[in-house]
């Protein structure tokens, strides 16, 4: 917990101190794909000692199912580099309805029931809300 509010707070005053030209984001770069409030999930999950490889074997193909999602705004999959076997997961849908809808979708299902025999707990998700200045 402590380490992630460190790179949380890292983050944060990195993007504080950026000048104003700098951290606007640039045209077409797509955040005006989302909603005011959109809802996002930030989830993590960690492989057992020696099902790193098995998980991502049958994790990475969720990018490509993730993203083709109509209703899907964003997705990144994340392993950390110093910890290999920990995914973190950031994905962005325009309402907690079409979150709910994806988490229903087969792939996802079948996903879950694959990573049961590989992961040393459930699948830890903060559920979010997209927060935009006015």
């Amino acid at each position: 917990m402590i380490r992630r509010m460190l790179i949380v707070g890292t983050a944060a005053l990195a993007l504080a101190t950026l000048p104003a030209a700098t951290a606007k984001a640039p045209d077409g770069a797509g955040y005006h794909r989302v909603p005011p409030a959109a809802f996002s999930v930030v989830a993590e999950v960690q492989a057992k000692a020696g099902k790193e490889a098995a998980l991502r074997e049958v994790t990475l193909p969720l990018i490509d199912l993730v993203r083709s999602d109509p209703k899907n705004l964003y997705y990144f999959l994340q392993e950390d580099r110093e910890k290999p076997g920990h995914f973190v997961f950031y994905e962005v849908f325009a309402t907690r309805e079409d979150f709910e809808a994806h988490n229903r979708m087969p792939y996802v299902l079948d996903w879950f029931e694959k990573i049961k025999p590989l992961v040393v707990a459930d699948v830890k998700a903060m559920k979010m809300e997209v927060l935009q200045h006015p």
